[in-house]
């Protein structure tokens, strides 16, 4: 077979060289020719392996795509209701947080009902199989490879025709059209571009595991999120058994979903009300704690926010979020300052939220306030009290989206009162839950005291 002709395109001029330069001779950027394969063009077939041809949008079919289930429940939920053929999912995070045992688990429960290939690259067959025992699986048909040859794969999967198939992981895989070293840029773009081509012709769906950098964004070029279909986050404090599977980019659902699991001797078992888990019951009310009502996804969730403030020794007083925005917190504190009268420029604020879950919504900001608030002030905020609501920079109480539903949710967990905008007070009592409507930051902190 004749050897595929290789060039050089730059990624921040897209500048084409025949040989790689550690400057692009066009723009003068540094370390950004990559290797790429030059693909003749072909009059054979289409992306779907297919002719392609010209059709009216009203010709087609709009069916539902049929969805199987992954055998959880918190991982269907992320996907936006179960696995669908010809889907290419990708998952990162970081080293031994659990992608490997989630993928095999989730192997296992598939190929009960559908044939199911597990690509190998970084371990061998028996650590895998060492793997599934630990697991304590019964009746396992998952079919093992152990190759890291991209075309080898394509060659087998041709012939076992699997209808899902795990490749762990992407950054171990090389095509042999390309010279560079497996986990290169060009390596994972080649070898995802020909995993996606394959899934899309054959309605297969292939979960990619991806490494991640010491940023924590997935390793390889960004190309490689829009390549694929679905790509999800492994979260996780090392510390704790407590593991979250986030949606961050989805096809065939809502983003921002999440799952929760809790890693045990026999694997990740599936956390059904994440809610009890992000609570810490004290026995006596503390200072600097605020429960507040957050939504991921399509469900509430209920999360504890814990604030420390103490006098500073620096001249310039520390500002620590874990969980949360950092410059949102320093601008709360000068709305804080600026309309509610209390100042904190010689204070350290600390502010952490429980169970290691990250809030990204704005409904975020009057529990964090209030918890400040009550760690300055050493004075606690009820247990049986629930607080949601965005600020404004002019002192006004925000609504957040679905409100009635987040103090359902807190109802049903046994809180009593809840501080929430005047926009998101529900239109008939809520059993049990007094629901206190605030419209600027002067009037929670009025109810509050």
């Amino acid at each position: 077979m004749a050897k595929a002709k290789v060039q050089f395109v730059c990624n921040a001029c897209g500048a084409i060289a025949p040989k790689w330069n550690g400057q692009c001779p066009e723009c003068g950027a540094w370390n950004a020719l990559h290797e790429t394969v030059v693909t003749p063009s072909s009059r054979t077939g289409g992306y779907a392996g297919v002719q392609s041809n010209v059709q009216r949008l009203s010709e087609i079919s709009a069916q539902e795509l049929p969805r199987v289930s992954s055998g959880t429940e918190e991982l269907d939920r992320v996907l936006g209701g179960g696995l669908i053929p010809g889907a290419v999912i990708l998952l990162g995070g970081d080293p031994g947080i659990g992608k490997s045992t989630l993928l095999l688990q989730n192997a296992i429960d598939v190929s009960t009902r559908l044939s199911t290939l597990y690509v190998t690259g970084e371990e061998s067959p028996q650590q895998v199989s060492l793997r599934a025992h630990r697991l304590h699986s019964g009746n396992n048909e998952v079919r093992i490879l152990a190759e890291t040859r991209c075309e080898a794969i394509l060659d087998i999967a041709q012939t076992e025709k699997p209808k899902m198939m795990v490749i762990d992981s992407i950054q171990t895989m090389y095509s042999e059209q390309l010279q560079s070293a497996p986990g290169s840029v060009a390596q994972v773009r080649e070898c995802t571009a020909q995993l996606v081509r394959f899934a899309k012709a054959n309605e297969t769906t292939i979960f990619l595991v991806g490494h991640v950098t010491k940023e924590g964004t997935l390793a390889g070029p960004r190309v490689l999120e829009h390549m694929v279909d679905t790509v999800l986050y492994f979260e996780g404090d090392p510390g704790s058994r407590f593991r979250i599977v986030r949606a961050i980019k989805n096809r065939f659902g809502a983003v921002n979903e999440l799952g929760v699991f809790a890693m045990t001797e026999r694997g990740l078992r599936e956390v059904t009300n994440p809610s009890s888990i992000f609570l810490s019951r004290h026995e006596r009310p503390v200072s600097g704690s605020v429960i507040m009502v957050t939504r991921e996804g399509t469900r509430p969730m209920l999360v504890e926010l814990q604030a420390l403030v103490d006098e500073s020794p620096l001249a310039q007083p520390r500002r620590v979020t874990l969980g949360l925005e950092q410059n949102r917190l320093a601008m709360l504190l000068a709305v804080l300052h600026r309309h509610g009268g209390i100042q904190m420029y010689n204070q350290d604020v600390y502010v952490n939220v429980v169970g290691g879950v990250r809030v990204a919504e704005t409904g975020s900001d009057l529990p964090l306030v209030l918890a400040v608030l009550s760690s300055f002030r050493d004075k606690p905020v009820a247990p049986d009290w629930v607080v949601f609501g965005e600020i404004g920079l002019a002192g006004e109480i925000r609504p957040v989206q679905n409100g009635e539903e987040r103090l359902r949710e807190a109802a049903k967990h046994g809180f009593k009162r809840a501080i929430v905008p005047a926009a998101n007070a529900p239109r008939r009592a809520i059993d049990g839950l007094e629901v206190v409507a605030v419209s600027r930051l002067q009037e929670a902190l009025d109810h509050w005291r």
